[in-house]
């Protein structure tokens, strides 16, 4: 039994789902999405602030800011509640409309860059509006997801550990890229603690995060318009790229399992079966992959039919991962 007294206490839910009978591949999943943040983002989000009120960057009349697609805006929003703090999130259209919603309700300030910079890249014109009001006002701090080691380190010392813990004969842990954090700090326990497990990054095509060129993306959490500082290619072991349509593709099928997932988990879970299919016909390898969070957040985008036709018409339901 776990019991809470603040929203920001992280429990592990411990779930895992054996995906064997639904792709014919051994992989479990291992389920971040049964917090009050409903994201793997709530791990990064109190070891941020956290390190920040350690040392002692954030005050009792500190405003948190911080450039979001979504979850870790969320994330943010209740540990800022949970310690009486107020939290801007700098945000674009491209942010799911619920978790919008989320923040507000939470009660942050939400805002919304509505034009990219020169080159059509939103993160650029986010952080800069976030540069813009750190200097307006001296109590604003930004957490810097992006290169921040908290970030990283809150899944060195949990997520990683508790994974290694549950599945001591791991083979191989599939993670996606979005800023790193969660792929560097679980490749970086990995190579320290238990090197022969082998940690395959699953990225979405169009995302720069691993030298190729940048490209169209719809669906929030996984991928980069820049390289991202936490990323180190050379640590992983393998790169799978997924296509965008195979994302949606993937999700639905859960869902017609009875598992809504989120848009990344879609994303990581097409990328592990592929890669498991052609590196492990014989089925023996213990794999896991990492579910960032739940579907309901995507009811508007990866599971609307109109939404799904407007971006991929139907290319959503023909395959084509790739890897790096």
């Amino acid at each position: 039994m776990a019991i809470i007294s603040t929203a920001d206490e992280i429990f592990d839910s411990d779930v895992y789902i054996d995906l064997r009978p639904a792709l014919g591949v051994n992989l479990h999943l291992k389920c971040e999405g049964f917090n009050f943040a409903g994201s793997v983002k709530l791990r990064a989000a109190v070891s941020m602030v956290s390190a920040g009120i350690h040392q002692g960057l954030i005050g009792r009349h500190s405003t948190l800011v911080e450039s979001s697609s979504g979850n870790l805006g969320v994330a943010l929003s209740v540990v800022a509640a949970a310690n009486s703090l107020r939290f801007v999130c700098v945000t674009d259209p491209k942010c799911n409309p619920t978790a919008l919603k989320l923040m507000r309700a939470l009660g942050s300030e939400v805002v919304v860059v509505d034009e990219p910079d020169g080159s059509g890249n939103y993160l650029a014109a986010r952080k800069a509006r976030v540069h813009e009001l750190c200097a307006s006002d001296s109590t604003y701090v930004w957490l810097n997801q992006y290169e921040n080691p908290a970030n990283w380190l809150a899944h060195y010392e949990n997520t990683a550990p508790l994974i290694a813990k549950q599945f001591p004969g791991l083979d191989v842990l599939f993670v996606g890229a979005g800023t790193g954090g969660t792929l560097s700090g679980c490749v970086r326990y990995f190579r320290e603690n238990h090197p022969d497990v082998r940690v395959v990054a699953i990225d979405s095509v169009g995302s720069v995060n691993f030298g190729m060129a940048a490209g169209s993306r719809h669906i929030p959490g996984l991928g980069a318009s820049e390289p991202m500082p936490l990323i180190t290619p050379d640590l992983v072991t393998d790169i799978v790229r997924v296509r965008e349509a195979d994302t949606v593709r993937m999700c639905r099928s859960l869902a017609a399992r009875g598992f809504l997932l989120g848009g990344s988990t879609g994303t990581v879970v097409s990328g592990a079966g592929e890669w498991l299919r052609q590196n492990d016909p014989g089925r023996t390898l213990t794999a896991v992959a990492i579910s960032a969070d739940l579907g309901e957040r995507y009811i508007d985008t990866v599971y609307d039919d109109t939404w799904t036709a407007e971006h991929y018409g139907d290319a959503a339901w023909e395959s084509g991962n790739s890897h790096g």
